[in-house]
């Protein structure tokens, strides 16, 4: 399950990519227009300026925009950012593996090779889904 937090990222990216190329959109209008409590998505928006997907700027006409165009952001990207690994399991992590605790043999796991086989078949879907795909006009 995703948490709240790389929900509200997703949605506070797409508020942003309807709005690109049209210059930075106050903190709290995306808070209203996406219905997120201003206070957590200040900090998400700061994590993903951290990041290098936003950019800010200050002033009467400051706020957050996209450095990157939507087509550039993938799903997979700020997934495996807010939720570390995409897996659902462990043992077939690339970003944080860790070995079964269940299993006897993981090279003979047959449990592992479909959590492998769901890890790489929801990771492609994500990786080649980009925030533009889901933007709403």
């Amino acid at each position: 399950m995703l948490s709240k937090k790389t929900r509200y990222a997703l949605m506070a990216l797409t508020k942003l990519s309807r709005e690109y190329g049209k210059g930075a959109i106050l903190i709290s209008d995306i808070a209203k227009a996406e219905s997120i409590p201003q206070r957590f998505l200040e900090n998400i928006l700061l994590e993903l300026k951290n990041v290098g997907l936003l950019g800010s700027k200050l002033g009467k006409n400051g706020g957050y925009f996209l450095l990157k165009s939507p087509e550039e952001i993938s799903l997979a990207d700020v997934i495996r950012y807010f939720e570390g690994t995409i897996a659902l399991v462990y043992c077939v992590s690339e970003k944080a593996y860790q070995p079964c605790e269940f299993c006897k043999n993981e090279e003979t796991c047959k449990l592992k090779s479909v959590f492998k086989t769901i890890r790489d078949n929801t990771f492609n879907v994500l990786q080649e889904t980009s925030i533009a795909d889901i933007t709403q006009s």
